[in-house]
């Protein structure tokens, strides 16, 4: 059965950096594209990133481009989302999405909380 863990969480300043993991086991890697979404507290999950199967194209939430990053390594079954310039808007739980190729399917982490300080 498909698991997916995120890792790379905590606590970080106003302006500085993260990077996320999440590593896929139980299933066949490429057969997912991958993406990232955060939850705040009182707001809706929102989407945050996303990456195709091959890595080949990649979509981001407006509120995030130029600053956060999504790739993938699919030798180690991870995706990653680097996250510069954190803003305290930014701080949420951040969840790892898993979505079959050509389908609807979706697997979800138990995702990593994000601490952004003033």
């Amino acid at each position: 059965q498909v698991q997916l863990v995120e890792s790379g969480g905590g606590l970080v300043q106003a302006g500085g950096s993260l990077r996320l993991s999440c590593a896929l086991s139980g299933g066949t890697f490429t057969n997912y594209d991958m993406g990232w979404f955060r939850q705040a507290p009182g707001k809706e999950r929102e989407f945050v990133a996303s990456i195709v199967w091959n890595g080949g194209s990649t979509t981001y939430a407006e509120s995030v481009k130029g600053r956060f990053t999504i790739s993938r390594d699919n030798a180690k079954n991870t995706v990653y989302l680097q996250m510069n310039s954190l803003k305290p808007g930014n701080a949420a739980v951040y969840y790892c999405n898993a979505r079959v190729r050509g389908g609807s399917k979706n697997y979800w982490g138990p995702g990593t909380q994000v601490t952004v300080s003033s």
